[in-house]
């Protein structure tokens, strides 16, 4: 999934145990923080067992399925040894029967959450519910793990120990807030779903850690929208990519944090990490409404046409549902547009654990006061607004406002005769 990434959930197996699995087929779906995605087999045969269970949290490198690849070469492989194996064979299976009538095969009565596995694992080694109570769990909020119970089978003594009785207590009711009912009978009530959740989880944590403050500039983009009307067409001719403004201004921010280092960071309790690279968040819309940020990966060394090739990329499987776990992480610094929505400036949440984030304003004709050697006079110029957020925790208002402000005069310098 990408050296970033460390873990994700099981949300759907789409393959059950007994079924054919071809190469490149998908097995299940699994999400991360901000994307889902599929599995696919790397092998063709027949799943054989699940390892984890739906909604299950699994670490990078850990095995989740058994797939057996050829059938015929184990069935003979069996037959070979089943002369000498047979008496082991039946004996492992009346004494795994014996502890399935003595073991209860129902865990619903233990207060820990158990995965699929370590209840396979309990029933087949003959481990209470007592037992299971009795055992530390090492994984996320003491879950038991496939090494925990190993482990405790392992140095068990050859008498099962069973815990002392606890005296079970009924716990208060968890206050849980109720869905809400519409009085007229008129409204509709939607639960949100597992992304506009993580999204509101993100948000409400941002402003709640950083110590937002914003800067707004205004911006003439004259030059750049008329070099972009006089060269679009042909570079879509030739490239086959549409030309948009956003790897124009990606380029300019960019250059920006070059110049600025100190935005480029990222804040890690009372430590701060300057980043080597210059990986640039893209907020992009899904089209279910939700968003989601992937990341242009050392945005400073590509010309115009690699970021234009790269933002293209990156929207249009965004679009598609098509982005994997690595293309939203590792982001330094993160870019929004809110004018494609009209909006002429905005005060965007910083992306944690970055430190800004930088809102680009719908792009209208204004009337403006134009220098020149023979005097002021008011012309009709392309302008725009740029938002500018950032944690005042690392960041105060001169670098806050200088960073902006040089992002400002790259766009203004555009060179209206630029090659293509």
């Amino acid at each position: 999934m990408g050296e970033s990434v460390a873990e994700a959930t099981i949300t759907n197996w789409l393959k059950q145990v007994g079924d054919k699995i071809e190469a490149d087929e998908a097995v299940l779906e699994i999400a991360t923080d901000k994307v889902d995605s599929e599995v696919p087999s790397e092998v063709s045969g027949i799943l054989v067992e699940q390892l984890f269970g739906k909604d299950d949290l699994v670490q990078v490198g850990q095995t989740i399925a058994i797939i057996e690849t050829d059938s015929a070469a184990v069935t003979e492989t069996v037959q070979e040894v089943a002369a000498p194996a047979e008496v082991a064979i039946i004996e492992k299976t009346v004494e795994v029967a014996k502890e399935a009538v003595a073991v209860p095969a129902d865990f619903s009565d233990s207060e820990k959450f158990l995965s699929p596995l370590v209840k396979n694992i309990a029933k087949e080694e003959g481990v209470s519910v007592a037992e299971l109570a009795a055992i530390s769990g090492t994984g996320k909020e003491g879950r038991v793990t496939k090494n925990d119970i190993l482990e405790y089978v392992k140095n068990r003594t050859s008498q099962p120990v069973v815990a002392a009785p606890v005296q079970k207590t009924v716990a208060a009711p968890v206050a849980q807030k109720a869905a809400p009912v519409s009085v007229s009978g008129g409204d509709e009530i939607i639960e949100m779903d597992r992304m506009r959740k993580l999204i509101a989880g993100y948000m409400v944590a941002s402003v709640q850690t950083s110590a937002h403050v914003q800067s707004f500039i205004e911006v003439d983009v004259t030059n750049i929208v008329k070099w972009r009307e006089k060269n679009k067409v042909t570079f879509e001719k030739r490239e086959g990519e549409k030309l948009t403004y956003t790897p124009i201004f990606m380029e300019a921010v960019a250059k920006a944090l070059k110049d600025f280092p100190g935005m480029n960071i990222s804040v890690d309790g009372d430590y701060i990490i300057k980043k080597k690279n210059i990986n640039l968040g893209m907020a992009a819309s899904l089209p279910n409404g939700n968003l989601i940020v992937p990341v242009i990966k050392n945005a400073d060394q590509l010309n115009l046409v690699g970021m234009a090739k790269a933002v293209n990329d990156l929207g249009g499987r965004a679009k598609a549902g098509k982005l994997k776990p690595d293309d939203t992480q590792g982001g330094t610094y993160t870019v929004t547009n809110v004018g494609t929505f009209g909006s002429v400036f905005g005060t965007p949440i910083i992306n944690q654990p970055q430190v800004g984030i930088l809102a680009l304003g719908a792009i209208r004709k204004m009337p403006a006061v134009i220098e020149t050697p023979e005097g002021d006079f008011i012309g009709i110029r392309q302008k725009m607004f740029l938002s500018h957020s950032y944690d005042h925790r690392v960041v105060d208002g001169a670098l806050g406002g200088s960073f902006v402000k040089r992002v400002a005069e790259y766009l203004e310098a555009f060179d209206v005769n630029r090659d293509v």
